[in-house]
């Protein structure tokens, strides 16, 4: 079986996502851009963007780690919390 890449692997997710309500409370208006640099490093998903000086996030193709809500100390990230019902994402490869 050839190996597959993470890229790959990430393709095969499944999504039931709430588009209207995100399980993250974002600060896009923090402006600290060490903080920033880490989320940005961080998300997988790569679900925070940093253009021209403001901080955008989606919530959509969102992983559910909970890697931003650690580093965020709450300064970014004011609350998170696990996706409610159907809604969220269903991992397929390991």
């Amino acid at each position: 079986m050839k190996k597959m890449k993470i890229e790959d692997k990430l393709a095969l997710n499944i999504f039931h996502v709430d588009e209207e309500n995100s399980h993250i409370d974002v600060d896009t208006e923090y402006t600290d851009e060490e903080e920033i640099k880490k989320l940005l490093l961080a998300c997988p998903a790569e679900c925070y963007k940093y253009i021209d000086g403001k901080l955008t996030f989606s919530h959509l193709g969102c992983l559910e780690c909970g890697t931003c809500r650690v580093l965020s100390h709450g300064k970014i990230v004011k609350d998170w919390n696990h996706p409610i019902g159907e809604v969220g994402v269903t991992y397929k490869q390991g």
